[in-house]
């Protein structure tokens, strides 16, 4: 057992027991409604607001068939070196446009660019591929109206599909020009490495991961999905320059090392940092703890050179 008194510090803890307050560690056995009430009450408690000069306006991506919901951040002292498009986290079943709204305002205070989050479809109403199709919607009407370049970002299971999407536009016109993965779930082997070491960890258990991959995929066979697991794509050549950060107590940190090492043996530029004493979900930490401060501004950083393309790794 990996001994996480030793390896958290006291600020984490007590965000950890902030979040275990509103989000109890057994949620995954209430209903869907429930566990969207319970999550989405935690983000307003969360909540820390907008940086000075940051704005967001709401509208929407039509596509054929129905509207995707985009929230659209600018900053009064604009950077138009790119746009970011931005993917939540939650499982594939929690989260919107409010979940992550004051994290991609700060990302947008922080580097300039104007950040679109993109409220894609969730699990189980709207199966895989729903979610990834929504991704790859929101990726090409952001081509055909913005003219800066496009960095891609994501968290946890937006993180995913951040890489998804990354894989399934390389040979674009206007293929992005970088990915800021945040403790992303990638399809990395289940028999080893984190997910072993930190199977029982704070915030997510190996317990969370099998209830998230059950029901998102509904019982198919997703075993070669690069849609689903970007870590089975045979061809890891001409992804864009890539930065990973995982939490070190999660146990989907070890996609990262395994990402970037694909990347790397392509061709790619790619970077792993693996952030000591973290747990999964610590952007809602940022304000609070050190660690997760001191992380988020590398993130901030990463997307900032990302977008100007500057590799300083």
């Amino acid at each position: 057992m990996t001994d996480y008194t030793t390896l958290i510090d006291a600020e984490t803890w007590a965000f950890i027991e902030r979040t275990n307050s509103f989000y109890p560690p057994d949620t995954i056995d209430y209903t869907i409604a429930r566990q969207r009430e319970i999550y989405d009450r935690m983000c307003r408690e969360f909540f820390a607001g907008y940086p000075q000069g940051v704005t967001a306006k709401d509208s929407a991506i039509e596509t054929a068939s129905y509207a995707i919901p985009i929230r659209t951040y600018t900053n009064a002292s604009p950077d138009h070196s790119a746009l970011v498009l931005y993917f939540h986290g939650g499982g594939f079943i929690l989260g919107g446009l409010d979940s992550h709204d004051d994290v991609c305002a700060d990302l947008c205070g922080r580097t300039g660019y104007t950040v679109v989050s993109v409220d894609y479809r969730l699990v189980p109403e709207h199966l895989h591929p729903a979610a990834f199709e929504d991704s790859m919607a929101a990726f090409e009407w952001a081509a055909k109206t913005f003219d800066q370049p496009i960095v891609l970002c994501g968290d946890s299971a937006g993180g995913n599909l951040a890489a998804a999407v990354a894989h399934h536009t390389r040979s674009h016109r206007r293929a992005p020009i970088g990915q800021v993965l945040i403790y992303p779930g990638l399809g990395g082997d289940h028999t080893k490495g984190s997910y072993v070491t930190h199977a029982e960890a704070p915030m997510l258990t190996m317990r969370d991961l099998v209830f998230y991959k059950d029901i998102r995929t509904g019982g198919a066979d997703v075993s070669k999905d690069v849609s689903y697991m970007p870590l089975v794509d045979p061809d890891f050549s001409g992804l864009p320059p890539t930065v990973i950060i995982s939490a070190e107590c999660d146990p989907l940190s070890s996609d990262g090392g395994a990402y970037r090492d694909r990347v790397r043996a392509a061709g790619g530029k790619a970077f792993w940092r693996e952030e000591k004493g973290l747990v999964h979900g610590y952007l809602r930490a940022r304000t609070t703890v050190g660690r997760a401060r001191d992380s988020f501004g590398r993130i901030a950083d990463a997307v900032k050179a990302l977008g100007e393309g500057r590799w300083p790794y």
